[in-house]
């Protein structure tokens, strides 16, 4: 099919493709736990989530009663260890994810994946849930440089780039997402079921899907 109104469309990987929740959040409480800090909750973490690991760590220091930089380099090694050992232990696709990507393949689009997570931990995470050659680009939060990630447009820039240009759009569930891909010029649709700081009514997204299934329904209305 040569029909469907985008040749690429771009995903977040956190909160967005993937509930990641359970294991970022054993990760940043082994982090907190080793420094004397109480555990948080899935709940309280999955609202630091979406700007990378480091910003994920802030904010779990700040609400056990802050840090210096300097504890913040020690404790962001021993979370990255963690996670890296553990990546996929509670992971999973979020429903009806796999089929709508499937229907997209179907319809030859090309698929990518911007996340704000390194991008050799996006890329592990992938490879042990097997979806690895379902994107032809996986771009991470350092891929583009320090600074770099969403919510500049460089990494969107890039991955429409690396997909070989066309008619493109973004899914995301954090204002970095909406955010980027308004700064690259594409529409964004915003996933409801996500990792929110917010309302997701305050995204900005053109459209808001409650579930995968409603992805490609979404898409066309947003074309």
């Amino acid at each position: 099919m040569t029909d469907f109104p985008f040749r690429i469309v771009g995903f977040d990987l956190d909160g967005t493709l993937l509930d990641t929740s359970g294991d970022l959040a054993a990760a940043l409480n082994h982090a907190l736990a080793s420094a004397g800090r109480p555990t948080l909750s899935v709940e309280q973490v999955k609202p630091m989530i979406g700007g990378g690991a480091r910003h994920m760590l802030a904010q779990g220091m700040a609400a056990t009663g802050g840090c210096t930089d300097a504890e913040l380099n020690v404790l962001q090694r021993r979370l990255l260890d963690h996670y890296q050992a553990n990546i996929a232990v509670l992971t999973r696709p979020f429903p009806h994810a796999l089929d709508a990507l499937d229907q997209l393949a179907t319809r030859g689009v090309t698929l990518a994946v911007v996340t704000n997570k390194l991008e050799a931990l996006a890329r592990q995470i992938l490879a042990e849930l097997g979806l690895t050659d379902r994107f032809a680009a996986i771009i991470g939060g350092d891929t583009m440089g320090p600074g770099n990630g969403k919510p500049s447009r460089l990494p969107i820039d890039a991955m429409v780039a690396r997909c070989g240009g066309g008619r493109a759009a973004f899914i995301g569930d954090s204002i970095y997402d909406i955010t980027a891909a308004h700064a690259a010029g594409l529409p964004a649709i915003a996933c409801s079921f996500g990792f929110l700081m917010q309302p997701v009514e305050e995204l900005g997204a053109e459209l808001v899907i409650d579930s995968f299934a409603e992805l490609i329904p979404a898409l066309e209305r947003l074309a």
